[in-house]
């Protein structure tokens, strides 16, 4: 059974997409968050919105290492240690989403 994903895409004012999720990301529904990935970056620059995510597996993470070219990320500051070991932070862009009480 795929755990709980919850994504959406959408075209800021600027043109950006923003692709957002909320859940948790690994292997049992890595397959459509990757699909939808795909259909969003399509060459572009895409902003991966992980503020609603509390975690990533393996999976996900060798997934966008697959998009680094064409993606930022703006993440729930949990995720910020894993995605600093596994050396993501290096060649992506990452940024830490505000305290939900912010959002």
């Amino acid at each position: 059974m795929p755990t709980p994903l919850n994504v959406t895409t959408r075209r800021r004012d600027d043109g950006r997409v923003v692709l957002s999720a909320v859940g948790e990301l690994d292997l049992s529904n890595v397959d459509a968050f990757g699909r939808a990935l795909a259909e969003a970056t399509d060459g572009a620059m895409v902003t991966v919105d992980f503020s609603g995510v509390e975690y990533l597996d393996s999976a996900a993470i060798n997934l966008l290492f697959a998009h680094t070219e064409h993606i930022e990320l703006v993440v729930n500051p949990i995720l910020l240690p894993v995605l600093k070991i596994s050396g993501l932070a290096d060649v992506v862009d990452v940024h830490s989403a505000p305290p939900a009480s912010e959002r």
